[in-house]
């Protein structure tokens, strides 16, 4: 809290600012610290608009000598500026003499003061310069990184889901009455081609700016730990991972992966967490019911691809414990010990 002088207000300027309130013919009142008090210099009647009577402020004001202006505004004209004028070349002491006395001052007139001006040169106190005063009151107020985030996360949101809207409004044509995303024509038949064959392979999903699903990539891999360096490492993707492993009953599954890395943008990250569900479902019509495969039941969701390993798809799939397709979600739990209420305190001897 800044520290204050003691300078109170005296008799005569508190007669003086009365009588302007109550006449409304004042536009300024120049007051001055003398002998440890607040005291009124000369007054200003209004002849025009208060940037008007701004340029005959000019010749009332010194360039080393500090004072302050209790100027009346036009709209309305029952509340007033304080202005503190504290030029550049003034004494230090005066400087923290008048600066430690102006709460003082506004405080003793209790709420007229809507607003205050600091100026340190006569060029501070000018029709133009107060216009500029006035801009920057009505600017918004700078946000905190945190207020920033929030409100981009808050605009990604509405953004996002009027193009989730948007798409979910299109009928598709995948043969079905089921409405979604469009998707190329060739992102379908590396869906569709992952139907057949052997070994272990991948379709790499992503959505461009008009809103359509389209390939990115399409390719072989050897294992699952091959997978990760597959996937985008810096942008949104759902991947279709055909997976030939010995741990379910049929040998080859069909994975489903969202990843959405912590470092993408914002709005991308908000259509594809919206998008994840409806693709899915999609891709599922795509694929169609075959014995050669089992598509996973359970979508796999990360923010870091570099952790899609084998280990990695078998924890998540439940493939050491389970029937190996994700489907049924069984594992062996070990039994809850009963709660064991906490003994009390000790009697007292």
């Amino acid at each position: 809290m800044a520290a204050t002088s003691g300078i109170g207000v005296s008799e005569e300027l508190t007669q003086a600012f009365s009588a302007a309130v109550e006449t409304k013919n004042v536009r300024f009142i120049k007051v001055a610290i003398e002998n440890e008090s607040l005291v009124p210099l000369t007054s200003v009647d209004v002849s025009g608009s208060l940037d008007d009577d701004l340029a005959l402020l000019q010749d009332h004001l010194e360039n080393n000598v500090p004072c302050y202006i209790l100027a009346r505004l036009d709209d309305p004209p029952s509340e007033w500026l304080a202005i503190s004028y504290v030029p550049e070349a003034a004494k230090v002491r005066d400087k923290m003499l008048y600066a430690a006395t102006r709460n003082s001052l506004t405080k003793s007139f209790g709420s007229v003061f809507t607003d205050s001006l600091f100026a340190i040169s006569k060029s501070d106190v000018t029709p133009d310069a107060y216009a500029a005063h006035k801009r920057h009151q009505a600017a918004p107020k700078p946000l905190s990184a945190r207020e920033q985030e929030i409100a981009d996360i808050k605009s990604a949101e509405r953004e996002a889901g009027a193009i989730y809207e948007g798409s979910r409004a299109r009928q598709n044509h995948l043969g079905n009455q089921e409405i979604g995303y469009k998707w190329a024509g060739e992102a379908e038949e590396a869906v569709r081609e992952l139907r057949v064959g052997e070994g272990s392979r991948l379709v790499v999903l992503q959505i461009d700016e008009s809103e359509q699903i389209v390939l990115s990539k399409s390719l072989s891999i050897e294992d699952a730990d091959t997978l990760s360096s597959s996937i985008p490492p810096s942008e949104p993707s759902y991947t279709l991972f055909a997976w030939q492993n010995s741990y379910s009953g049929n040998g080859r599954d069909i994975v489903f992966i969202y990843s959405c890395p912590s470092g993408s943008l914002i709005k991308s990250r908000m259509v594809y967490s919206s998008g994840a569900l409806i693709v899915f479902r999609q891709a599922k019509t795509l694929l169609g019911d075959d014995d050669n495969f089992v598509l996973a039941t359970r979508k796999i969701e990360t923010s870091d691809p570099k952790e899609l390993t084998e280990a990695f798809l078998k924890e998540e799939l439940n493939l050491g414990n389970s029937t190996g397709n994700g489907g049924d979600d069984t594992r062996t739990e070990t039994p809850k010990a009963p709660f064991a209420r906490p003994k009390g305190p000790g009697r007292r001897r």
